[in-house]
């Protein structure tokens, strides 16, 4: 399939002009996969299925109501002839969407596709300072919330001049999007004859190394998600009910909650909010078959499993952040089931490396997934050989186009995604997670990988979370600290503190054993469960350097 910049739809040509230079662009691969110039996704995902009389099998299922495939066409329909008719939404007008994992916020993403829009998606807990940040950097002039929210969405407008309409759903009074929506004759609604290439969405980076950037993603990408990892590794099929805790502003979610599902008839249970407590439940009661969250969540229902019937569940989909062994491990051992680990990242779209059930290597996180391609480079660039450490890149059908960011030169290196993890791969090309590049201690010149000491710890019986960082050293440079949460019955006392290094010690070279230990109640996190080193290390850089002082 071609990549010459195809006739675009979008009357405002902002996303087009905030791509970055054709040569900073990664190459792209469409080995298998064949999309045609005038593609709408939505068309694709959603309007085709009906048109082939499937249009009464359940799509979307939620605690307030479920929906066919045909009733969230319509619902689809209707809010983009509110935002064309009512709002005059033109293509390439970008849309911000709040709200939680429900029916509506779901229609509202494809809404937006449909007519030619572009999604900026914000997760629930945003404050109006993260918002209007979203609202400045793409230049968004409407926003669709659900009333919940409402709150922070207003203290965002004195924040974002650009922002002129906020659009509330979920209290029914007159100008909410229920009243337009019900107007008579929405209920029909033709798709933006879009290009593969024309931008549907923006997902901001969840801001775990720094500020958040703004990654653009065309029709074709929504496909090429479906048609690589969905098909070819993750195998769902039409009976599948999938179901998951990570929020849809979050591409992880959106791919595991929205695009697999709808690309093979499949169900979608929507749970607004999902914390372990909720999610064991929901799987038994709706007999989930596939569910995606993170390694955290699958660490935190272990103990949970015996009160619960999730003989259903076939498939256990983790991404997010690294998984750690003795999670996998454990879930094993519990439910007979191993977790399908994969990396992904926003600039991709989703996981781009990942195996199927049946070719899972405990603790590696898979091969890469057919349609992509990945390797282990130096700081040069060069390919490393089987079993030496380097930097992760990959190129495939999706990759980094940052909006109007020169950080795009970090991530696309040589026409490759340099994702900034370091990994090994081995002599089979199964690919095995070592640190993020930045979590990576040097201490009196011994390479350390952060997430290593992590997996140690938590095989522990004593320690419930753990994260690990450099901290400074006057000797050293810098030394492995460890911040930990003690599962309750424990006390963070010295006597806690040499029996957990002596437990690093055993397992692994001693010189990676954590030098300090710190106790804490919890650690901090993303909306997403990612656990943010960045904020340990500044903890440990700020409390390192008073000590040294």
């Amino acid at each position: 399939m071609s990549v010459a910049m195809i006739r675009s739809a979008h009357i405002d040509s902002f996303t087009r002009d905030n791509l970055p230079p054709r040569n900073q662009w990664p190459e792209f691969l469409f080995a298998g996969l064949d999309y045609p110039e005038r593609l709408n996704c939505v068309g694709e995902l959603l309007d085709r299925r009906v048109e082939r009389g499937e249009g009464d099998r359940p799509c979307l299922i939620s605690p307030a109501e479920t929906l066919t495939y045909a009733q969230l066409a319509e619902r689809v329909n209707r809010i983009a002839n509110v935002l064309t008719r009512d709002f005059g939404l033109k293509p390439g007008n970008r849309v911000l969407l709040r709200g939680p994992n429900n029916p509506t916020m779901v229609a509202s993403i494809l809404a937006v596709m449909k007519a030619g829009g572009v999604v900026v998606a914000t997760m629930p807990l945003l404050r109006a300072k993260e918002l209007s940040y979203a609202v400045g950097k793409a230049k968004i002039a409407l926003a669709l919330c659900d009333v919940r929210l409402a709150d922070e969405m207003e203290k965002t407008r004195p924040l974002a001049p650009a922002l002129k309409q906020i659009v509330y759903w979920g209290d029914k009074s007159q100008g909410s999007l229920e009243s337009l929506m019900m107007r008579s004759g929405y209920e029909n609604f033709t798709a933006c004859d879009t290009a593969n290439d024309d931008v549907c969405l923006i997902g901001f980076t969840s801001g775990t190394t720094g500020e958040p950037k703004g990654t653009m993603h065309f029709h074709r990408d929504m496909l090429a998600t479906c048609d690589s990892y969905g098909r070819h590794v993750l195998r769902a099929a039409a009976d599948d009910r999938f179901i998951g805790s990570p929020p849809l502003a979050f591409t992880f979610g959106l791919g595991g909650l929205v695009l697999f599902p709808l690309r093979v008839g499949a169900s979608t249970i929507l749970l607004e909010k999902a914390p372990p407590d909720e999610l064991l439940p929901a799987i038994a009661k709706w007999r989930a078959t596939i569910c995606f969250t993170a390694p955290t969540a699958y660490r935190a229902m272990l103990g949970a499993l015996a009160a619960h019937d999730i003989s259903s569940l076939k498939k256990c989909i983790s991404a997010g952040e690294a998984l750690p062994l003795p999670t996998f491990e454990a879930w094993h051992k519990a439910t007979g089931m191993r977790i399908m680990d994969g990396i992904g990242a926003t600039e991709m779209l989703h996981i781009f490396i990942g195996s199927p059930d049946d070719e899972i290597r405990a603790g590696s996180t898979g091969r890469a997934v057919p349609g992509y391609e990945a390797k282990v480079i130096d700081d040069a660039g060069h390919e490393m050989p089987a079993g030496i450490p380097g930097r992760l890149a990959v190129r495939g059908p999706t990759g980094c186009r940052y909006l109007a960011d020169t950080r795009q030169t970090v991530y696309v290196q040589s026409a490759w995604n340099v994702t900034g993890d370091t990994y090994v791969m081995d002599k089979d090309r199964y690919f095995w997670y070592q640190a993020r590049s930045d979590d990576m201690i040097i201490s009196a010149g011994y390479n350390i990988a952060g997430p290593e000491v992590e997996t140690v710890l938590l095989t522990h019986p004593a320690v419930a979370e753990c994260g690990v960082v450099a901290a400074p050293d006057e000797e050293r440079g810098h030394i492995v600290k460890a911040y930990i949460v003690l599962r309750p019955g424990h006390d963070g006392d010295a006597a806690m503190t040499k029996t957990l290094q002596d437990f690093v010690k055993a397992a692994i070279a001693p010189y990676k054993y954590p030098r300090a230990i710190e106790y804490v109640a919890s650690l901090p996190r993303t909306q997403t469960g990612k656990l943010q080193r960045f904020e340990l290390r500044k903890t440990a850089h700020e409390s390192g350097k008073k000590k040294i002082a």
